[in-house]
Parts: C-alpha cells; structure tokens; sequence
C-alpha cells in the first residue's frame, strides 16, 4: 500500500493535472456558449492553418477525421468558418468531388485564433532549460491516459 502525502511529488501533479482538466471542461463550455468558435472549430482552423504553411492541403474529411468527428458537424462548422470570413474553398484539381479548405487571410496569426495558446507560450519561455521537454512528455503521458479511458 501507498502512503501519500500532500506534498508528495505525485499527488501535487496529479492534482494540477486534475486542476487544468477541469479549467479546459469549464472553458469548453463557455465556447459553446458564448465565446466565439467552439473548440473544434479552432483546431479546425489550427489544421488548416499548419497544413497550408507546410505547403499542404487539407480536406473537409481530414479534418473530421483529425477532429474524431463526423462529416456532417465539419460541414456545419466549415460554413460557419467560412460565412465568418475565415476560409475559403477550392476545388480538388485530381478529384472534381473533393475540395480543399483554405485560409482566405494568410495574415491571420494562429495564435489569435487560439489566445490560450499564445498566453501558455508566454509562460513556457520562463521555464528552466529542459523543463519544456520534460514538461511535454509528462502532459504527453498525460494526454494518453486520457485518449485511452472509455475506448
């Protein structure tokens, strides 16, 4: 049996872990709401926005699958992306049926469609040399965990 103490290594991390996943179910809530697009609209945007600075494409199906989502709320999302000024589509030139999603304004800075983002990378920068790395691979871990639970 485990004794665990309050000041254990593990349970202060497991605790800010819990801390940061209840923030992130609470703000997801409030983008459903009332704050803009839902999150995965703004993965959705991340998507297209990585794929095409790669010099890629990316297409409505791609980004359902990305996403873990169906077809049709993509589509949904994607209109109101578009109606929004965000995206644009463009046709497929190796397959008539496909199109592909494209940003309209390539001046749109990533950050700005996700600020929690940018505010966490503001704070990484104060982070000790090699804390990032390990810092990731235990939110890595973390995040498998999670990915696995309920599968």
């Amino acid at each position: 049996m485990t004794i665990v103490t309050e000041d254990d290594p593990s349970t202060v991390a497991a605790r800010a872990v819990e801390r940061l996943r209840l923030a992130e179910a609470r703000l997801a809530r409030r983008r459903q709401t009332d704050c803009g697009p839902s999150e995965n609209a703004r993965a959705a945007m991340r998507l297209i926005l990585e794929r095409t600075d790669d010099g890629g494409t990316v297409t409505p199906t791609e980004i359902a699958q990305a996403l873990a989502v169906s077809t049709a709320s993509v589509t949904g999302m994607l209109d109101r992306l578009a109606a929004g000024g965000l995206i644009g589509f463009v046709a497929n030139p190796a397959d008539r049926r496909s199109k592909f999603v494209v940003p309209f304004d390539r001046s749109t800075d990533a950050d700005a469609i996700d600020p929690v983002t940018a505010r966490i990378r503001e704070f990484a920068l104060d982070l000790p040399d090699g804390a990032a790395s390990q810092l990731a691979d235990f939110l890595d871990r973390v995040r498998e965990v999670v990915d696995a639970e309920c599968r």
